[in-house]
Formats: structure tokens, sequence, C-alpha cells
């Protein structure tokens, strides 16, 4: 399943990891992602949304 907020799209992003002796690695920033029961067009969907949409108010969450 793809890593990726079905609100605002946000995915991983690449980086790297670099040490005290400046070895540098490779690795990704994942995003913070929560499945959340949402309403969706008055109808409830479990959707996988990342936690700066859950705070942001983008997402209506189900009771």
């Amino acid at each position: 399943m793809a890593k990726r907020c079905e609100i605002c799209g946000k995915g991983p992003v690449v980086g790297r990891n670099v040490s005290h002796a400046h070895n540098v690695t490779s690795r990704r920033f994942e995003p913070n992602l929560q499945r959340v029961r949402a309403v969706v067009n008055g109808g409830v969907k479990r959707l996988r949304v990342c936690t700066r949409c859950l705070r942001s108010n983008k997402v209506v969450k189900a009771a």
C-alpha cells in the first residue's frame, strides 16, 4: 500500500543520514499516516490521512 495521504497527497521524501564522522547514507522520511474513519460525502469511509490534515480539520472524523 502506498504511503501517501489521501487528502493532501503527502508522501515519502528522500534525504541523507550524516554521521558524526560525516559518513553519508540515503534514507526516507515517511509521513505520519493514521487510518481513520472519516465522513466522506455523507457516508463513513476508512482513509489513510497524515496528522497535519487531522490537526488542521481537513478531515471530519466519524463518531
